[in-house]
């Protein structure tokens, strides 16, 4: 028998029960939809997440105060003030293949002008600080290295410290007070928005570190180094120097300091993303094996109904081969037909999600490929044994069943 009679034979076999080949398809539906919606969602997580590290900068080493062992105990970057100026100096004389570093010092202060006050963030930085992390100065300009060494009141503040304590005025040449301190305002930076962890990134006011650790903080450590590596390719190797200078300059005692660069803080800050999409699609891919013996069991049940029809065929002719056929087909064509219900339900889950969630979303081709491959491959795996089961029947047996 040919394979298109047998394909019709099937097809009209599946529209006598439409409601019953519908409810069968319901698991392989909801499996394949959410195994869309949660892949979309999860690369357009990653995505922003990318986007977000890129907005920080590009090419950046971090230094960080911290990660050493000391009788017994080990503590996590961060967890001490280990880092000096003369740790910034040296790797920028030292270091090949960089183009900028910025020694860091961050702290909370109240900061007062026009009779309003605000609670910001006040940063100490180098001049090199908005290349370094791609932040241009829109309004007036940055302040020197003459300023880093005249310990000058200067100050370069965000778009919400603007906002804030300058409402409707041009902030430029304006005084705001800092521990009531006066810094003069001589920019103003481009807005950056939220940052990856949720901070407004224009909440804060950039001084040079030297008049942040003489003047405002008294203090002798920073907080840590930022580097801005002169290429991609170059920036593991760059990463290795600065390890080995730190290093020496302890002169033989454990390192006090974690370095990172700005691809390793984007895998970890990504961790959690892939942990739950993966999570989730196992979950998923639990629904379609629970819809695949769905199918299976809606085929046994056919072939039981339909014992008599199987045993007139084989009577008249058919053979063994095209009953196997026939109902391969007929559970192959219920799982791609749940297979493409549930890429439009996962699409339309996903856009769903998107505009009133607020859930970022990418759909990726390949999901949607594997997903009509899965429904495919179930169709085959969960049909074949009921397939096989009708072919197997022997006519006589078939034509006295009641």
């Amino acid at each position: 028998m040919r394979f298109s009679v047998v394909f019709l034979v099937a097809l009209r076999a599946l529209r006598r029960n439409t409601m019953r080949s519908i409810l069968t398809s319901l698991g392989i539906i909801i499996g394949i939809g959410a195994v869309i919606a949660i892949v979309s969602m999860g690369n357009g997580t990653k995505a922003r997440v990318e986007a977000q590290v890129a907005a920080l900068g590009q090419n950046i080493i971090t230094v960080y105060p911290g990660s050493f062992s000391s009788g017994g105990m080990r503590g996590g970057f961060g967890s001490s003030a280990t880092l000096t100026v003369e740790d910034a100096e040296a790797i920028m004389a030292e270091i090949a293949d960089i183009d900028g570093v910025s020694p860091e010092v961050r702290d909370r202060n109240q900061v007062l002008a026009n009779g309003l006050n605000w609670n910001t963030n006040v940063y100490g930085e180098s001049p090199d600080y908005p290349y370094i992390k791609n932040w241009n100065v829109v309004q007036g300009a940055m302040f020197t290295e003459q300023d880093v060494k005249s310990l000058a009141k200067v100050a370069v503040i965000g778009k919400t410290v603007v906002d804030n304590l300058f409402p409707n005025e041009d902030p430029i040449g304006q005084t705001l007070r800092i521990r009531n301190l006066p810094f003069r305002v001589v920019g103003v930076l481009d807005v950056k928005g939220f940052s990856l962890f949720g901070s407004d990134q224009d909440d804060v006011v950039i001084i040079p570190y030297s008049s942040h650790m003489r003047r405002v903080s008294r203090r002798t450590s920073i907080s840590s180094i930022l580097v801005q590596g002169a290429s991609a390719e170059k920036l593991d190797v760059v990463k290795q120097r600065i390890e080995d200078l730190l290093t020496q300059r302890r002169k033989g005692r454990e390192p006090d300091f974690t370095v990172r660069t700005q691809e390793e803080l984007a895998q970890t800050a990504t961790e959690t993303t892939k942990a739950m999409t993966v999570l989730l699609s196992c979950i998923a891919f639990v629904s379609l094996a629970v819809g695949g013996i769905g199918v299976m069991n809606i085929m046994l049940v056919s072939v039981t109904e339909r014992t008599r029809e199987i045993g007139i065929r084989l009577a008249i002719g058919a053979h063994g081969s095209d009953v196997l056929t026939q109902f391969l087909i007929e559970a192959v064509l219920l799982s791609v037909l749940g297979g493409i219900l549930g890429i439009l339900c996962g699409i339309g889950a996903s856009e769903l999600g998107s505009i009133y969630m607020g859930f970022p979303t990418l759909i990726a081709p390949w999901s949607i490929f594997v997903a009509v491959g899965v429904s495919t491959a179930v169709g085959l795996i969960f049909g074949f044994f009921p397939a096989l089961k009708a072919a197997k029947l022997d006519p006589i047996d078939a034509l006295r069943y009641e």
